[in-house]
């Protein structure tokens, strides 16, 4: 029992000069080691002893086995830690550094702005399946197979049927489909179109369609609507201009644009000195897309627009090329904390 106790006393003077991984990998040899290991030495030698004391210093000598392991255990957890910090030249004492607040994404900070705008003029924010059928992006909307509009919208198809929707309006059809009119809706979301990636041009981009349906409502409704949208968005000054144009499900059609908010229409570099931005397209909504989702379309009428939210925060936030939208370059996201 003696030798135990002196054991036990050197040990804990190894320990406590161990200070390195290595250092207390030597310690455990020395002590617990198959082949120089003091206490596994006098375990071997237990067999030399007389019964009475074999099984009393045999007793002490396992306790003060798990005693050691235990021991050597929590220095070498407390050990790692400390020697990784030392390599590494870190501090494990000071404070942590906190986390940076995120940021809301531009493309995110215009949709919620716009969704809000038409929330307030009793719309609601409708959503639908990115992979679409080509009734619900084509025919429903007055495109059938051979129309020549299907070349403006190139499209992703899909195997075994089907495509990526090339616009939100396929929103519009599965929306009428399952509700009857009044109704006034929005359709933010992203689309799909075979673009070669550039300045201004992408082949998923994101966009928000609106529709609205009841009875007797027109081109007067729609220009008051734009209206109000572009001065929610850019400022009381704002005014709408309607051009005429084609699109297969209105008739009439129109572009619409804005004046440009940044030089009060007098001409800048973002309007190219037109004193005008263009927005996007517009229009009365066909009868036969009335006819098509089941509306009677002597009794019911509507208006439908549509414009793309990237162009619309690349004008909001003077971004000259759509592709820094996507690349996730935190430099570029830093500068639009705090704008939302």
């Amino acid at each position: 029992m003696t030798e135990l106790e002196k054991i036990r006393r050197d040990f804990a003077e190894r320990l406590g000069s161990a200070r390195s991984p290595s250092e207390l990998q030597e310690v455990r040899h020395d002590f617990l080691g198959r082949s120089r290991g003091r206490l596994t030495a006098f375990l071997r030698s237990l067999k030399t002893l007389p019964e009475g004391q074999r099984r009393a210093a045999g007793a002490g000598a396992n306790q003060l086995k798990a005693e050691l392991e235990q021991a050597l255990a929590d220095a070498e957890q407390r050990a790692v830690p400390a020697a990784a910090a030392g390599a590494s030249g870190l501090d494990i004492t000071l404070p942590g550094v906190p986390a940076r607040p995120g940021a809301v994404h531009p493309l995110t900070q215009v949709r919620r702005q716009i969704e809000e705008i038409f929330l307030e003029m009793g719309y609601t924010v409708e959503d639908g399946p990115e992979a679409e059928t080509d009734y619900n992006n084509f025919t429903a909307l007055n495109i059938p197979p051979d129309h020549p509009a299907r070349d403006m919208q190139d499209t992703f198809y899909l195997e075994g049927g089907g495509l990526l929707r090339t616009h939100t309006s396929p929103v519009q059809i599965r929306t009428m489909l399952s509700r009857r009119p009044p109704l006034k809706i929005i359709c933010p979301g992203r689309a799909f179109r075979r673009d070669t990636p550039d300045a201004t041009h992408s082949p998923v981009f994101h966009q928000v369609e609106g529709l609205a349906v009841d009875e007797g409502i027109g081109l007067a409704d729609l220009k008051g609507t734009l209206l109000e949208m572009g001065r929610r968005l850019f400022g009381q000054r704002v005014r709408v201009r309607l051009a005429p144009s084609y699109f297969p499900f209105v008739e009439p059609g129109a572009e619409f644009s804005v004046s440009c908010f940044l030089c009060d229409g007098t001409g800048c570099r973002t309007c190219k000195r037109s004193g005008w931005i263009e927005m996007g397209g517009a229009g009365v909504v066909h009868p036969a897309v009335l006819e098509e989702v089941g509306y009677d379309a002597e009794r019911w009428t509507g208006f439908a627009f549509g414009f793309g939210i990237d162009r619309l925060a690349m004008v909001k936030f003077g971004i000259d090329d759509i592709r820094l939208l996507f690349d996730n370059d935190q430099r570029f996201l830093d500068q639009f904390r705090g704008a939302s």
